[in-house]
């Protein structure tokens, strides 16, 4: 397939935005890209695709949503989102919960959403994994799997606190939702030294005890050796410096997601070089914590160097509408050119996918989706939407 004359938005730090290109895929994969005055193939084929007058995104990627863990119009029976008998469950797969047959898979994919990273919510002081999935190709979820996990979730503030205190259990504080999260990382990062010292010794004569399998400390291994990010649920600015706290204790590499006191404590998190995901930005203040919220969140840290990512936090704001939810950091003073990146790159960088994902460059997916006015005008919808080389139906 050729898509030429296009005006192609890359989001790749080399070529930036093409005026007038090309793009060339082949069995679901970006073979080449460049100027129209560059192409020396033939335009003569039947899969030719003339772009004039349009602009080619990189397909968009909501860094955070919960998109088919809490399924399309229905109440419990389609909430898999929270097991909300135990503050501690790091063990808990989104892939097993996750319904890829779910209505709101193809809106995303119709508006040019292509790939989620969507798992547990926010219950629990530790919710389970978040996984990295595209949107469109199949009804089974094991072949939409990008990365699995991306993250395991934990959750500061109100939320853990509000279900708990309904149960009459803990943790009902701040304080008790932090040491939840302590606790089981202690005793994660034990079982792993108890394990490595047990493998260092098996066989020799200081053989060591072999530790009982912990499925929870198993789950957390990957954390604690940095090959997965702590995804830290957090709102106001105590709980965003908690994260960070806990974060440091345990030397992990983490996200801040929601971070809606972020454009208060700005110049901290610049110093702190925290990375963020940020968003809804198309809701209400629905809780004391979400006071603060404000459509400059974005710009204010994109003024301090903070890296983030914006999210629908669907279903809170239905994930077809990820680039309105961009545009509205436009009008708080995002620079446009950020905003489109926040939806594509950059989420795909801060979820460690980027080799797949994010941008128009040779050798990733052939994810793109067409647009002939503005994508952050509520009006507009895709002429076309690509993923995995095939069009969106």
């Amino acid at each position: 397939m050729i898509i030429c004359n296009a005006r192609i938005f890359t989001a790749s730090d080399e070529n930036g935005i093409i005026e007038c290109g090309f793009i060339e895929t082949r069995g679901g994969v970006i073979t080449d890209v460049g100027s129209m005055e560059d192409f020396s193939g033939s335009l003569d084929s039947g899969d030719v695709i003339d772009a004039s007058g349009l602009t080619v995104y990189p397909a968009f990627v909501d860094a955070h949503c919960h998109i088919g863990i809490y399924e399309n119009g229905l109440g419990f029976e389609g909430d898999d989102g929270n097991e909300e008998t135990d503050p501690s469950t790091p063990h808990l797969r989104a892939t097993d919960a996750i319904n890829a047959a779910d209505l709101c898979f193809t809106e995303a994919a119709r508006a040019g959403v292509g790939t989620v990273v969507t798992g547990v919510g926010s219950a629990n002081p530790i919710g389970g994994s978040f996984i990295a999935m595209k949107t469109y190709g199949s009804s089974r979820i094991d072949k939409l799997v990008i990365k699995d996990p991306v993250s395991i979730k934990f959750a500061l503030g109100e939320n853990p606190k509000r279900v708990y205190n309904d149960r009459d259990e803990t943790p009902m504080t701040r304080m008790a939702t932090a040491a939840i999260i302590r606790e089981q990382l202690y005793k994660a990062r034990r079982y792993l030294e108890d394990t490595e010292e047990y493998e260092r010794t098996k066989g020799s004569d200081d053989e060591t005890t072999r530790p009982d399998f912990d499925m929870k400390c198993e789950a957390l291994i990957p954390l604690l050796k940095r090959k997965v990010k702590a995804h830290f649920h957090c709102h106001r600015q105590d709980d965003i410096f908690t994260a960070i706290r806990i974060a440091k204790e345990f030397s992990l590499d983490y996200v801040l997601i929601h971070a809606t006191d972020g454009h208060l404590i700005a110049d901290e998190l610049g110093e702190e070089r925290s990375q963020c995901v940020i968003g809804p930005l198309l809701a209400d203040r629905c809780k004391p914590e979400l006071i603060n919220s404000n459509i400059c969140n974005a710009a204010k840290l994109y003024k301090k160097g903070v890296t983030f990512a914006i999210c629908t936090d669907h279903p809170e704001t239905p994930i077809q509408y990820l680039p309105v939810t961009a545009g509205i950091a436009v009008r708080g003073g995002l620079p446009r050119e950020e905003a489109v990146r926040a939806i594509t790159i950059t989420p795909a960088r801060i979820c460690g996918i980027d080799d797949r994902v994010g941008s128009i460059e040779p050798g990733k997916d052939a994810d793109f989706a067409a647009f002939r006015g503005e994508i952050f005008d509520i009006t507009e919808k895709p002429e076309f939407v690509i993923l995995g080389g095939k069009f969106v139906d």
